[in-house]
């Protein structure tokens, strides 16, 4: 395991595949840790220099009180890899993710060289909305509102009592910290990234699950449609969370699209 301070938060983080393979950085959701794309790299094999990260508040990174802003996330995961010596990269966003991944590359777009976003958007959601999370997983926990979580993170196929994976990615949603969960739904709260989006110039893919209930595959295709040229992909079969239910699909997704970019 690897940690470091930058930012001021100590980060978890991997760094995998050979040292001079181009970079391909991964950036996970709300309420999940970098293993979420461990089926995904896996199928990548050397090809690539992978990073992966714990954002602040979840997994192993530190969790400093809440609430959180976008550009804390974004200023986290440039101080990362500057830290690493990262000097250019692909980055991978999902969900949350994928709006640090849009703001870093609006904050530094000669250090992101393309850009894979999945699951995500511009803007998502309310402030209403989020500060219903807030108030609930600050009174009464994660666990509270954890299945209707969940029904939109996962098909109806993948939330089977016999499905041991479903059953630890239960608990690692549960599992997340308060302020991490609530200091996150804050940022997302406050994001809103349509112009510097809309200026983006890199080679850009949006990826969504065909079911996915967080962010629809309309709402992703508005985020698409911002981006001049770039590139738009549903996955069948997946919900919020390609990565975990259509890990093979979605590795060729994101190594066919950096290859070429």
């Amino acid at each position: 395991m690897a940690f470091a301070r930058v930012n001021g938060v100590v980060l978890h983080h991997e760094v995998r595949g050979p040292a001079t393979a181009p970079v391909l950085v991964f950036s996970n959701s709300l309420g999940t840790d970098f293993r979420i794309w461990n089926d995904v790299v896996a199928r990548l094999g050397d090809d690539f220099r992978v990073v992966l990260y714990d954002k602040r508040g979840h997994g192993l990174s530190e969790a400093t009180p809440a609430p959180y802003r976008l550009d804390d996330h974004v200023g986290d995961l440039s101080a990362l890899l500057d830290h690493l010596g990262v000097t250019s990269a692909s980055v991978v966003g999902l969900s949350v993710g994928g709006l640090i991944a849009q703001g870093l590359a609006a904050r530094h777009p000669d250090l992101v060289s393309a850009l894979v976003l999945m699951d995500t958007a511009h803007k998502i959601g309310t402030a209403d909305m989020w500060n219903q999370r807030i108030d609930t997983v600050t009174l009464k926990g994660i666990g509270a509102m954890s299945d209707a979580i969940l029904e939109r993170w996962f098909t109806p196929a993948y939330r089977r009592a016999d499905n041991a994976d479903f059953a630890g990615y239960t608990a690692m949603l549960t599992r997340t910290t308060v302020d991490g969960y609530a200091g996150t739904c804050a940022a997302l709260r406050d994001a809103d990234l349509t112009r510097s989006t809309a200026a983006l110039k890199m080679p850009v893919m949006c990826i969504v699950g065909d079911q996915d209930g967080s962010t629809p595959p309309d709402l992703v295709r508005s985020t698409a449609d911002l981006v001049g040229g770039s590139r738009f992909e549903i996955i069948e079969g997946a919900g919020h969370l390609p990565c975990i239910e259509k890990p093979a699909e979605t590795a060729r997704l994101i190594e066919e699209f950096v290859t070429r970019n």
